[in-house]
């Protein structure tokens, strides 16, 4: 059995982990103090939770995690004490303090399947279907449908949009009612759409996963519980738009502190050249990275000079 281990960091990050944490101990049957009922049905009858859970000597299941800001939450006797660590340290939404100081040492470059090239190592994340408990009553989508759906802008994580750029690859995850022969179908139609291409080097780049399990909703969310769901991670060029934002934006802000001059002791001791400017000057170079890679600078969703002050 394969162990996973997460690590939450930063306020989002733990924020995230401790949601993540609790949609975990509902799929497996696992309650808030960590035992598990004696009715081994809730959890699906076998021993898949020991991917992320160390069962104890007591009976006590505790994830297998280093996560604080859980002492006083709903869950907080899930964890074990001695897998909690606590530290101190603060960003003050700083991105440059978060990226250069604070955050320097845990910072991670990695490799998977969906990266082709060091730079080009932002993927963007797609769920659907993405749909209310009142809207689920009349409509169960089919897997061409949620398939379909990963596409489209309003089911993603990024606001961008990808009709605009060329994929490099795709990895999707299904849950629940999902046979084989459908989704190798609703991916053969996808291939056949003029409005989703791909880069000539890389034509198939689709990587497809099934997990039987039905999705499990967290009780009191806007997710209404369905039959099947898939979860997409691609890499594609149109997240230029992205950078693209965040240039402009960035711009606008360190026009401000240039007329502020009082303003630079919020970087704490930091010059201004010494990393805003640097990190400045990489927004244009992961968007350029884009446009290589997609071979035209139409089809990847970036913005011109000129165009910028509509983003």
């Amino acid at each position: 059995m394969r162990e996973c281990i997460s690590i939450h960091v930063g306020q989002a990050g733990v924020q995230i982990g401790n949601a993540c944490w609790e949609l975990y101990c509902l799929e497996h049957g696992i309650q808030p103090d960590g035992q598990m009922p004696s009715d081994k049905t809730i959890g699906g009858g076998d021993d898949s939770f020991n991917t992320f859970f160390s069962e104890m000597g007591a009976g006590k299941h505790v994830p297998s995690t280093v996560i604080d800001e859980v002492r006083t939450g709903t869950y907080r006797q899930l964890f074990h004490p001695e897998q909690l660590i606590t530290g101190k340290g603060d960003a003050a939404n700083n991105y440059a303090r978060g990226h250069c100081t604070i955050g320097k040492e845990i910072i991670d470059l990695f490799q998977t399947n969906l990266v082709p090239y060091p730079r080009i190592h932002f993927p963007l994340a797609t769920y659907a279907p993405v749909i209310s408990a009142e809207k689920a009553y009349h409509e169960q989508l089919s897997v061409a449908e949620i398939t379909n759906a990963c596409f489209e802008p309003a089911n993603q994580m990024v606001k961008c949009d990808p009709r605009h750029g060329k994929y490099m690859a795709c990895c999707l995850l299904y849950r629940g009612d999902v046979v084989p022969k459908d989704v190798n179908a609703a991916i053969a139609t996808i291939k056949t759409k003029r409005t989703i291409q791909f880069v000539d080097w890389c034509p198939t780049g689709f990587k497809v996963g099934i997990n039987y399990q039905p999705p499990t909703v967290v009780p009191g969310g806007d997710l209404a519980k369905v039959q099947r769901a898939v979860c997409m991670l691609s890499n594609t060029t149109a997240i230029a738009e992205a950078w693209a934002r965040l240039d402009h934006k960035f711009d606008l802000m360190y026009a401000k502190i240039l007329r502020k001059r009082n303003l630079c002791a919020l970087l704490l001791g930091m010059q201004i050249g010494e990393a805003t400017v640097e990190n400045r000057m990489e927004f244009p170079q992961k968007i350029k990275n884009r446009n290589i890679i997609g071979f035209s600078n139409t089809n990847t969703g970036y913005l011109s000079k000129e165009n910028k002050t509509l983003i």
